[in-house]
Formats: C-alpha cells, sequence, structure tokens
C-alpha cells in the first residue's frame, strides 16, 4: 500500500508534529504517539511564541480563542489558529498554524496539518488531518467499530492490520470531505482527493480522484 506511506500523503514541513511522523511509515503508527510527543516538545516550545495555559496546555500567543471554548490537555495550537465558539478539545491533540476549529466541532487524539478546517459541527478522533484539508458541515470521522474489533486497511485486495481499537481516518494534503459524510474507522484518503456530500467512505481512496460513492471512484482531469 505505497499511497498509505507518510511520505505519500504528507508534506511534514507543514506540521509541527513532522519529527513523531517521520518515526513511522504509515502515519496511524504516529497515533498512540501524539500524547507523548505533546508533552516531550511541549516545555522545549519558544514562549515568545507560546504561553502555556494550564496543564500541558501550549497556546501561541498569535492564536484566536473563544472564552467558551473547551481546551483539555495535552495540546498544543500553533500560531494564527483559530478556536470557534464552544469548541471541544479532548487532549492529545496539534493544531497546526492557522487552523480552523468551529463551532461544536470536538477533537481528540489527533494531529491536524497547518491552514486545516474543521469549521462546522465535525468530530475527529484518532485520525491525521494533511495539510489544507477541510471537512465540510457535519462530516465525522468514526474512530471504532461498531464490532469494537481492531481496524484493518483494506484497499481491494491488500490488507494492513493496524492493532489499533480506535483509528479514525488518514486524510492527505488538500483533501475535500463533503458536508455530512462519515468516514469509516481505517479510511485514508489521498492526496488532491474530493469526497461527495453524504458520503460513507471506508478503505482506501486514491489520490486525485473523485469519490461519489464507493462503486463511482474516478480520476481528476489534468
Amino acid at each position: 500500500m505505497e499511497q498509505c506511506k507518510v511520505k505519500n500523503l504528507y508534506c511534514l514541513s507543514e506540521t509541527i508534529a513532522a519529527e513523531l511522523l517521520e518515526r513511522a511509515e504509515y502515519p496511524w503508527e504516529a497515533l498512540q504517539g501524539i500524547r507523548d510527543f505533546i508533552l516531550e516538545i511541549g516545555p522545549t516550545l519558544d514562549p515568545a511564541i507560546y504561553e502555556r495555559r494550564g496543564e500541558d496546555v501550549w497556546v501561541a500567543k498569535s492564536a484566536k480563542v473563544a472564552p467558551t471554548a473547551c481546551l483539555n490537555g495535552p495540546l498544543i495550537i500553533d500560531e494564527e489558529a483559530e478556536i470557534r465558539h464552544c469548541a471541544y478539545i479532548r487532549g492529545s491533540a496539534i493544531i497546526g498554524k492557522g487552523s480552523v476549529v468551529g463551532n461544536s466541532t470536538e477533537l481528540k487524539n489527533v494531529i491536524l496539518f497547518n491552514s486545516v478546517q474543521v469549521p462546522h459541527y465535525n468530530y475527529v478522533g484518532d485520525s491525521i488531518l494533511g495539510y489544507k484539508s477541510h471537512m465540510g458541515a457535519g462530516s465525522i470521522t468514526s474512530n471504532v467499530k461498531s464490532d469494537k474489533t481492531l481496524v484493518v486497511v483494506k484497499d481491494k485486495e491488500e490488507q494492513i492490520a493496524t492493532g489499533l481499537k480506535k483509528f479514525g481516518a488518514m486524510l492527505g494534503d488538500y483533501v475535500e470531505v463533503g458536508c455530512n459524510s462519515v468516514l469509516n474507522p481505517g479510511t485514508v484518503v489521498g492526496r488532491h482527493t474530493n469526497i461527495y456530500p453524504l458520503s460513507m467512505v471506508r478503505g482506501v481512496v486514491p489520490e486525485h480522484s473523485i469519490y461519489k460513492n464507493k462503486n463511482e471512484v474516478v480520476q481528476k482531469k489534468g
């Protein structure tokens, strides 16, 4: 599954978590290390740029955080990010530069690269969202299978057992997810791909494609 590797999904210069992801071949291998990575680098962040707010919470001074947002550590909010009204960050989250976490959006154990938008009623758990990826209103990552078995990443006949019970979605750079879509556990979406609204997605979606439904995934022209 070459297209699922970190090097083929993400530009690592667009995240403060580059060092963590460089340790992994596949991005989901980094999920269990997010918490410890934040605790490792948080105390080393430049105090001229970041301030510590409560226990294990580092927020860039240039970030905008609504007073009604709930911030739980460990957490890093990078420069120029915007955390809007009633956002709920449960912890183990890295929010990239210029990213937007919107009204009533919930995050848990995630890496948002720079310029990611989860602006309207989204749930993102145990997931990694690449540079300039965007989740439309109401779209979510479902991170636990209904039968509670371990997540397997599937791409046609190929399969990779992750050993993880909780695994949402890996979105490559520039992915667009349409409104009210559900990304099922173990979903991997390649760079520059668009997901139609109201989609139910599982497995691996190729880069530079348009996902209309599970039987209709077409390559972009040009």
